[in-house]
């Protein structure tokens, strides 16, 4: 058979194309925590890819079906196969991920950070922790860091919020991904991302480290355009979508007469029928004007098609309610939540040694619920229920709301009494670790969050022009 024979013959063989992807996988695998350079990664992966396929590559002859999988997959695409990242795949491919060779060791423990990518909002970092984070005190096979960005302390750190970790176990040690929401406003495209690990399943250290962050420049769409809902006492403005090469961003406004109001987009559809997802928001601004609360916030989506010419939005609305509340100087009260339509028929509270039981029942629930919805109704009842030092109560601060230690019990366990007619019993443990000091009955506030029942609800669609663009 001539050499074209072969290849129109060989071009017809299936290419496993999640074998290769595994291939490579595990070969960085085996040399992740060996401590030596980048040429042995390549050699190990590119054997391991060899040997699934039974390629020969001494006779100089690879299939092009095998050479269309290995383009799409370089080598440092592995480590994000091995964590279903596809976006961190299709960055690989187009030579968009920085591959970084970092290690810092501490009190026994090494990290290596292995690549970083940014790409629309988010920024991705991998890494590699050896095995001695075993002597640590988490469950075997269980890795936590206590991390910061761009020198920030403690919970503070913007960048921590939505951010995300996966842990993978391989030969001498972990393999580990963070995936972060990009916390600032405006856009720096190249920068260097100062990460300070604090300790590592408890063993402490300073692991410090300076990544070199870098994205093509965002391609923007303006908007300006957006809808009122008055009988909600809110609107939206859809004000930009920034593109970059796998994702896109999108930002909006709302203005709100509730403070505390949810109101998020659940998707969107082009003028093709494409729909768009959305994922995590960052927090931009916030104020308290004349007309209401503002927001301006940016969500990931998915990425925007070329040359659409309109988008209709589908926003939800979570509605929130204030706190309801009574003196416990009475065994049975009601207490109504208006805004939401729902109340809380108080039948009995009573002390019983270190307990206080509450025996109640809901009403205003939608009826028919499914047992899905009652298995939540009944977790969120666990936390709905604050008991709270009546001298402490104005010491809440609304921006971040939980009782001063020892004088509030925020959890409790709930009973059912009665499914069909929504009747529960709380029992609140006085001596556990949530606590009032001196605990009296009348001395003591019973607050209720109804909020927590209350379901999303769909806001009419609004269709926004869209400039057409390239890719």
């Amino acid at each position: 058979m001539d050499n074209k024979k072969l290849n129109e013959a060989v071009e017809q063989i299936p290419v496993p194309k999640e074998k290769v992807y595994n291939a490579i996988s595990k070969g960085i695998n085996r040399d992740a925590g060996s401590g030596h350079g980048t040429k042995k990664k390549i050699l190990a992966g590119a054997v391991s890819a060899a040997a699934v396929l039974g390629l020969t590559l001494a006779s100089g002859f690879v299939s092009p079906a095998m050479n269309n999988v290995l383009a799409n997959a370089p080598l440092i695409g592995g480590i994000f196969q091995e964590f279903n990242d596809q976006m961190g795949v299709d960055l690989a491919s187009q030579d968009a991920v920085t591959e970084l060779n970092q290690a810092v060791t501490k009190n026994g423990v090494t990290v290596k950070l292995t690549s970083a990518y940014f790409d629309g909002s988010i920024v991705s970092i991998t890494g590699f922790v050896d095995d001695g984070v075993e002597n640590g005190r988490n469950e075997e096979g269980e890795v936590s860091f206590d991390v910061n960005f761009e020198n920030n302390k403690g919970d503070n750190d913007p960048w921590l919020n939505g951010k995300s970790n996966d842990i993978r176990k391989v030969e001498s040690g972990y393999h580990f991904q963070w995936k972060m929401n990009y916390p600032h406003e405006t856009f720096n495209e190249n920068f260097t991302l100062p990460v300070t690990i604090h300790n590592i399943n408890g063993i402490q250290g300073e692991w410090n480290f300076d990544i070199p962050v870098r994205q093509d420049v965002n391609r923007t769409v303006a908007i300006d355009q957006g809808q009122e809902y008055p009988d909600m006492g809110t609107s939206i403005r859809i004000k930009e979508i920034l593109t970059a090469k796998e994702s896109s961003s999108l930002v909006y406004e709302t203005t709100q007469q509730y403070k505390y109001d949810d109101i998020r987009i659940s998707k969107a559809v082009d003028e093709k029928g494409n729909v768009y997802r959305f994922g995590n928001q960052t927090i931009l601004s916030e104020s308290e004007q004349e007309e209401g609360y503002h927001n301006t916030v940016r969500t990931e989506m998915t990425k925007l098609k070329a040359g659409i010419t309109s988008l209709t939005f589908y926003p939800e609305i979570s509605i929130t309610a204030p706190r309801e509340e009574q003196l416990l100087d009475k065994k049975s009260f009601t207490l109504k939540s208006e805004r939401l339509g729902l109340g809380l028929q108080v039948n009995d509270v009573e002390q019983k040694g270190d307990q206080v039981v509450v025996d109640y029942q809901l009403t205003g629930l939608p009826e028919n619920i499914s047992d899905h919805k009652q298995e939540v109704t009944k977790h969120n009842l666990g936390y709905a229920f604050w008991l709270v030092d009546k001298d402490y109560v104005s010491k809440i601060d609304p921006d971040n709301p939980f009782p001063p230690k020892n004088h509030g019990i925020t959890l409790n366990k709930v009973k059912v009494v009665d499914q069909a007619t929504a009747h529960y019993q709380s029992t609140f443990d006085l001596n556990g670790d949530n606590k009032i000091q001196d605990f009296n009955l009348e001395d003591t506030v019973l607050q209720f969050e109804f909020s927590s029942f209350a379901s999303s609800e769909e806001l009419k669609p609004f269709t926004v022009e869209v400039a057409a663009g390239d890719e």
